[in-house]
């Protein structure tokens, strides 16, 4: 009761943030970005499109990779309008598709830039069964797959940019609170939701994809919960239903700027430099699920994970 209080009026934690407060308040306090390249997934639109919008702000190189180069193109036009010296590349990304990942990192290393931020915020629920083009469940191919081979490519120049750069790199999973919904043999459930369309369940398969992003623990990243926000993840079931669910947990919903402020806290806060492996909602460390949190668990996903993308590799790229 005490923390649902804590929320709604936007109290603030440890980290002197809370609930309430906006992306452009927690960078407030963030030293010149100017120095930094930071990559974006999910950039076209909601908080996604916020963090963009405030990290140009802070002065950083923006790289906005999106399955729809119009609506990237977009989203760059808007920020230009706001920050006209801002430095926006847009490149073409589809996430559900391993090859293109792979052609994505090759055509993003060809340009020679540094890269210090990588922030996965992509993310896609959907009630509908679909298989990408690499035979596996769709919601957990572009949440969790997609960034997985994304991250580990890119892994390298993050290296090699805080070794010549000093500057530390940061890698951003926005997951979900819902991730703690699921429960029991991750790898079994996805087998079957990836072969038999009766065995899915949109909620689940959703929750599943997060919760596999909660636990890259052997990866310098850490988590975050952006919290309860309308955006355009709900396209595919816009309508009545969807409305009236959203009105009714109004007292509960942020903005889109207080969404985006944890990404931009934990990807930009000097008080995090050497924090990895943790868990943020609402800028401050939350405890995350059991089976979020388990070692045992992590290890056998990177496996699986490892022999999914390995399965998939082409020659060349």
């Amino acid at each position: 009761m005490l923390e649902t209080v804590k929320y709604l009026i936007g109290a603030a934690g440890a980290s002197g943030f809370g609930s309430k407060s906006t992306a452009e308040q927690v960078t407030g306090v963030c030293p010149d970005l100017r120095p930094v390249t930071a990559i974006i997934t999910g950039a076209t639109s909601g908080i996604g499109a916020e963090t963009a919008r405030v990290l140009a702000k802070r002065g950083a190189r923006l790289v906005l990779p999106a399955r729809s180069l119009k609506a990237a193109e977009e989203t760059k036009a808007r920020i230009l309008s706001e920050f006209p010296k801002s430095e926006i590349i847009v490149m073409s990304l589809d996430l559900s598709s391993l090859d293109s990942v792979r052609r994505f990192v090759a055509e993003f290393e060809s340009l020679n830039l540094p890269l210090n931020i990588l922030i996965n915020n992509a993310g896609k629920f959907s009630y509908d069964h679909g298989i990408s083009e690499d035979g596996v469940e769709m919601t957990f191919a572009t949440n969790y797959l997609g960034h997985f081979l994304l991250t580990k490519l890119l892994l390298k120049k993050m290296i090699e940019t805080a070794k010549t750069s000093g500057v530390q790199g940061r890698i951003v999973n926005v997951s979900s609170s819902i991730h703690s919904w699921f429960s029991g043999d991750m790898i079994r459930y996805l087998g079957l939701i990836t072969k038999n369309k009766c065995e899915y369940d949109g909620t689940r398969a959703y929750a599943l994809s997060k919760l596999a992003n909660e636990m890259e623990a052997n990866v310098t990243v850490n988590c975050v919960h952006p919290g309860i926000v309308r955006t355009r993840l709900t396209r595919d079931r816009e309508g009545f239903i969807t409305d009236l669910v959203f009105l009714l947990t109004s007292k509960l919903l942020k903005t889109i700027p207080q969404a985006a402020a944890t990404s931009c806290y934990v990807a930009t806060n000097p008080r995090l430099v050497n924090v990895s492996g943790k868990y943020y909602s609402d800028c401050n460390e939350a405890s995350t699920s059991k089976l979020g949190s388990s070692l045992a668990q992590a290890a056998k996903l990177w496996s699986a994970s490892e022999i999914m993308v390995s399965r998939f590799r082409h020659d060349g790229l």
